[in-house]
C-alpha cells in the first residue's frame, strides 16, 4: 500500500512538472508582466498629457504670437488622451491598435516639442518660475516614458519567446491559444524615442 501511494505520488508529481514545463504556468505570467508594463506605458503618456494645462498658462500669460502653435498641441493631446484609441490588455496583440496609439502619441509629442522649441526664444518666458519648474517636469516625464517603452518591449519580447519556445510553446497553443504581442515600435524612424526637449536654450546647453 505504501508504494502505491508513493507510486502514485510520484505519477503526480511528474505530470505537474511536465505541465509546468509546458508553459501552464510560465505563459500567463508573462503575459500579465507584460500587461502591467503597458499600464506603465499608458500612465506615462497621460501624465505628460497631464502637463499641457501648465504649459497653456504659462504661453497664454506671456507669448501671444505662439497661441496658434499652443492650439495644435491642445488638439493633439485631445487626440492622444481619446477613450477609443486607448489599449487595454486584450488589445495588444492587434497591430493596427497599437499604430494608431503611437501615432497620436507621436503627433502629440512632435507638436509639444515645436510649441517648447518656439518658446525658447523668448527670455521672459525662461526666465520665470513656472517655466523652469515646467522644464523639470517635462524633461523627467519624457523620460519616463522611455523607460516604460522599453521596460514593455522587454516584457513582450520575453512573452513572445516563451510563447515560441519549446515546451512552453505546446501550453501557449493548445491550452492558452497564446498569440503574440505587438512591441511599441516606430510609426515613422525613430519616433518610438520619447522627444529630447531642450529648453534651456544654446548657452545652457554648451556649459
Amino acid at each position: 500500500m505504501n508504494r502505491l501511494v508513493a507510486f502514485r505520488t510520484s505519477i503526480v508529481a511528474a505530470a505537474a512538472l511536465v505541465l509546468s514545463a509546458c508553459g501552464i504556468n510560465s505563459v500567463p505570467a508573462a503575459e500579465e508582466t507584460a500587461k502591467a508594463k503597458w499600464a506603465d506605458v499608458e500612465a506615462a503618456f497621460q501624465e505628460r498629457a497631464n502637463l499641457v494645462p501648465n504649459l497653456e498658462q504659462i504661453v497664454m500669460s506671456s507669448a501671444e504670437q505662439e497661441r496658434e502653435t499652443l492650439e495644435s498641441v491642445i488638439q493633439a493631446r485631445a487626440s492622444a488622451t481619446r477613450p477609443e484609441i486607448q489599449l487595454d490588455g486584450d488589445d495588444l496583440g492587434d497591430a493596427d491598435k497599437m499604430a494608431q496609439y503611437q501615432e497620436a502619441q507621436n503627433t502629440f509629442g512632435g507638436a509639444l516639442s515645436r510649441l517648447m522649441a518656439n518658446v525658447e526664444a523668448y527670455p521672459e518666458l525662461r526666465s520665470q518660475e513656472n517655466f523652469g519648474r515646467f522644464m523639470t517636469q517635462i524633461e523627467g516625464q519624457e523620460n519616463r516614458i522611455r523607460v516604460a517603452i522599453r521596460d514593455y518591449n522587454e516584457a513582450v519580447r520575453q512573452y513572445n519567446t516563451t510563447i515560441r519556445t519549446f515546451p512552453d510553446t505546446i501550453g501557449a497553443n493548445i491550452i492558452h491559444g497564446a498569440e503574440p504581442m505587438v512591441p511599441y515600435a516606430a510609426v515613422t524612424e525613430g519616433a518610438e524615442v520619447a522627444p529630447t526637449l531642450n529648453m534651456r536654450g544654446d548657452d545652457d546647453a554648451a556649459n
